[in-house]
Formats: C-alpha cells, structure tokens, sequence
C-alpha cells in the first residue's frame, strides 16, 4: 500500500486507523515502526505523527522505551464512557426531533428498513455499519458540533469494542426493536421520547458487551 505525500502523516493515521477498526491490529499488538515505513513506503517522521494522532485519539498507548501497542478497551473503560455517550447521544436525539424535515424522516425510514433486513438476515457486519451510518445521522440533524465533537472521539474508542455485543444472544433482535423506538420518536417529533429511547439503546449496549465477555470467561474456564 502506497500512501500518497498529501498531508501524509493523517492519511498514514486514517489507514492505521482503519486497520484498527477492521481488527487486522488486534487489541493489546505491537506496532513495529520498521514493518510499518516499509510496507507504507514511507519514513519515521509521517509514520511517528500519525501514531501521535492515535495516541491522542486512545486508539493505541504508548510506552517508553517500547514503543505503540494497539490500546485495549477495559471494563472500567466501558463502564465509565457508556453513561457519558448515553447522555451525549440522548441529547442529540432530543435536538434531531426537533430539527428533523419530512424529508430527513423519510431518508431515516429507508436506513432503518435496511437495518431490519440486515437483522433478519443476520448479517452482523452489513448490520453494524448501517447502525452506524444511522447513530451519524442522527447526531448530524442534531446539529451542535459541541456534541458532535466529543461524541466523535468517544466513538472511536468504543468503536473497537461495539461490534462484538451483536453477537451476544437475542441482542440482534434487541438492537433492531430499540433502534426502531428511536426512529418512533423521532418520527413523533417527539423529543423526550427520542432522548429516553436513545439513552436505552446505548444502556443496553453495555449490558450485551458484559454478557458477551461474561460468556468468553465461562468457555475459557470449561
């Protein structure tokens, strides 16, 4: 892969990045900084920017003397940022159902019948992405770059974890009936009733992870 000399140092983080979220860095690895400039064809100075970049974005940690490690997303983490994104992402679904057109409604409606045949279908990965696409639609007819913001960078962290609570039991199913409570209220215009709806999903996210990592205890323990 050949990054082009245009602002390299963001497109080097974008394509870590990437890589990041797709899992091809798992969660706890070393980033070999030799390996890297040589399959990115670049050097030491863009490479060590764009790993600032994502250490500053919590996306990997930094040691001394060891170099980047792919960060690892605790319970603690999860725990401490879930209450945080719920209020942020509650908000913006109260200010989406007040700002919301006709025609914003209806570009929902059809992303939330994609989310339904994606669920039926199983389909986890075309499932989450459409899930995402739809939480960043939201969060843009909120309109507040304040919330917008913030919610970004803790989505990033979240992001390396979020993916596996859709393979805890029943949560496919679940997911689909809160997000469409969301889209209920927004619909209604109903402010109180998005922001509560949307509180409960991302509540609900954390519950599915827990489990999802309780059940991983239990099958290396057997």
């Amino acid at each position: 892969m050949r990054v082009v000399p245009n602002s390299l140092h963001d497109e080097v983080a974008a394509s870590l990045r990437e890589e990041i979220f797709a899992g091809t860095m798992a969660p706890g690895s070393f980033l070999d900084e030799a390996a890297l400039c040589e399959r990115l064809a670049i050097s030491r100075t863009p490479l060590r920017e764009a790993l600032k970049v994502l250490t500053a974005e919590g996306l990997l940690r930094h040691e001394p003397r060891r170099g980047c490690f792919v960060a690892e997303v605790t319970d603690r983490d999860l725990d401490e940022i879930f209450p945080v994104i719920a209020l942020l992402e509650g908000r913006c679904a109260w200010e989406a159902a007040r700002n919301a057109s006709d025609a914003d409604i209806a570009a929902l409606e059809a992303l939330h019948d994609k989310l339904a045949k994606h669920a039926r279908a199983k389909r986890i990965n075309d499932y989450y992405a459409t899930n995402f696409i739809i939480h960043e639609a939201i969060i843009t007819l909120a309109d507040n770059r304040w919330l917008a913001s913030v919610i970004g960078d803790l989505r990033k962290i979240l992001k390396l974890a979020r993916l596996q609570q859709l393979n805890a039991p029943g949560r496919l199913a679940q997911s689909l009936s809160e997000h469409l409570a969301v889209f209920a209220a927004l619909k209604a215009r109903d402010s109180d009733g998005a922001e509560a709806a949307m509180r409960t999903h991302l509540h609900r996210q954390r519950e599915a992870l827990r489990a999802v990592a309780l059940q991983q205890k239990s099958r290396l323990a057997s």
